[in-house]
């Protein structure tokens, strides 16, 4: 068996993973780094976005009513089957 060969594939997987493990380790202080200069921005950001719009409450509580009514007809109707 040719060992030569096997080593240089061991190198090259070292080396490889080394490789991806050093840009990931770059690329997250990179984004830290970015946060902390751009997050001065954000807040100007956070002050044009447009409001919620609030819930209907009372809309979804005549739904609900209805719902039940609609449920309490349709028991009464199978029992008087």
């Amino acid at each position: 068996m040719n060992w030569s060969l096997l080593l240089d594939g061991l190198q090259l997987l070292v080396f490889g993973m080394g490789m991806v493990y050093a840009f990931l380790i770059v690329m997250i202080v990179l984004m830290y780094i970015l946060a902390k200069v751009l997050a001065p921005f954000g807040a100007k950001f956070d002050a044009l976005k447009a409001p919620a719009a609030p819930a209907q409450p009372a809309a979804r509580a005549s739904d609900d009513a209805s719902i039940a009514a609609a449920a309490a007809a349709a028991v009464d109707f199978f029992r008087k089957k």
